[in-house]
């Protein structure tokens, strides 16, 4: 049997994403491959992915590059067995669309969050939820961990849905999930 060379680049990644065992997500942060570049790959703000300037519209697409993605102290990766190829995400590499909230078998209360790739995850003590302010509007960004360091901005509608369900502790609005209490920002905060 002769062995197949990789594909380099942006047809690599797909194939070699495309090859990955299993339904769940591949185990990228267990791959170390010898070749590494860069990929004209931008993760806008807004959680658009655009190749050399045009946007990349198949969902189908963007969601396979996202379970390949990897955020290493030197930047974010889209990583396979043979290659990694470095991208630049301009914020946060996925957006929070939707949340629901519901109670776990103790009866606390739990936030679940949904990505624009489809990642669903739970906010408590593996998947924080933490909130920046923004140094030159001063309006809040808020984050929920999603998996190995990747986060999702929450979306504005999503962060009202939050500020909504938030309680008044000690002049700090938070809510509860899965048993840890995280601060959203102070009562008098500007949630615009």
């Amino acid at each position: 049997m002769t062995e197949v060379e990789p594909k380099p680049g942006l047809d690599g990644v797909i194939a070699a994403a495309k090859q990955a065992p299993g339904r769940g997500l591949p185990p990228v942060h267990l791959w170390n491959p010898a070749h590494s570049g860069e990929i004209d790959i931008v993760i806008t703000a807004d959680g658009r992915w655009i190749h050399e300037g045009a946007a990349i519209n198949r969902a189908p697409l963007v969601r396979l590059f996202s379970t390949v993605l990897r955020k290493d102290p030197d930047g974010y990766w889209l990583v396979t067995p043979a290659e990694k190829m470095k991208i630049t995400v301009d914020d946060a590499p996925f957006i929070a669309i939707a949340l629901d909230q519901d109670h776990d078998e103790a009866g606390r209360p739990v936030l679940r969050f949904t990505t624009n790739v489809g990642d669903v995850v739970e906010a408590g003590p593996d998947n924080a939820l933490r909130v920046e302010i923004d140094p030159v509007t001063q309006e809040p960004r808020p984050y929920v961990h999603v998996r190995r360091g990747l986060e999702a901005l929450v979306s504005r509608p999503v962060f009202y849905e939050l500020a909504a369900m938030a309680d008044e502790q000690d002049g700090m609005l938070s809510v509860e999930s899965g048993g840890v209490r995280f601060p959203i920002g102070p009562v008098e905060a500007p949630v615009s």
